[in-house]
């Protein structure tokens, strides 16, 4: 099974991610869970030094070289991670995917959403997630949190406001073409209350019930 998260800078996807992970080896050990994220893959230097390149708030990139760069990673991290992973039936979460590229290279950079999607459709091929978790999370409520705990922005956090307003309303057009896929976190909540939403609508998800009846040979309760 494949499950992705999604959503502004500063909206506590990773937290939440880290989280869920321990609370799910909890509940249900005998789940093979491989967590990873984009751009990079801790596992994956190649995509990794790409990684590096992007957020370097000295890396000086057009908007067509960024969003090919993105790609690029995220074939190698498909290649090397991913697919491996759910041919061997695991369960993979990944902090940000393809909705982020369509988000800020497709709606807020402005290039050509039929590119993007050309793009994205030869590279992915039918790596689509199961589900998508979109932490909610106004551009101002992001914007107040990452000046509270970041000392160090990367070159995409130090976009102008402008450019986070695009993102979200970006974020909420590919939910309305895709609402099946997405579940809504409000991330206002505290972490305790956000960790509890996941969970609750992972676990009583059709898909992972069946995943866990066909995979996971047992579970406690």
């Amino acid at each position: 099974m494949f499950i992705t998260f999604e959503g502004l800078d500063g909206s506590g996807k990773t937290t939440t991610i880290g989280k869920l992970a321990q609370e799910l080896h909890k509940k249900f050990p005998e789940l093979n869970l491989v967590l990873t994220r984009e751009p990079g893959g801790d596992k994956v230097p190649e995509a990794e030094r790409i990684r590096e390149i992007i957020l370097d708030k000295a890396s000086d990139l057009s908007d067509m070289a960024e969003a090919l760069l993105y790609t690029t990673s995220r074939r190698i991290h498909l290649e090397k991670v991913v697919w491996p992973s759910l041919k061997e039936k695991k369960f993979v979460i990944c902090d940000r995917y393809i909705d982020s590229f369509y988000a800020y290279q497709g709606y807020a950079r402005g290039l050509d959403l039929d590119f993007i999607k050309q793009i994205t459709t030869l590279v992915i091929q039918d790596a689509i997630p199961d589900l998508t978790f979109f932490m909610e999370f106004t551009p101002e409520e992001a914007h107040k949190r990452r000046e509270e705990t970041r000392l160090v922005k990367d070159r995409m956090e130090n976009e102008k406001m402008a450019f986070h307003e695009k993102v979200y309303a970006g974020y909420k057009e590919l939910i309305k073409k895709d609402p099946e896929r997405f579940i809504l976190i409000d991330a206002s909540k505290t972490m305790q209350e956000v960790l509890e939403k996941v969970f609750d609508k992972l676990t009583n998800h059709p898909k992972f019930k069946e995943y866990c009846n066909k995979y996971v040979k047992s579970q406690s309760n």
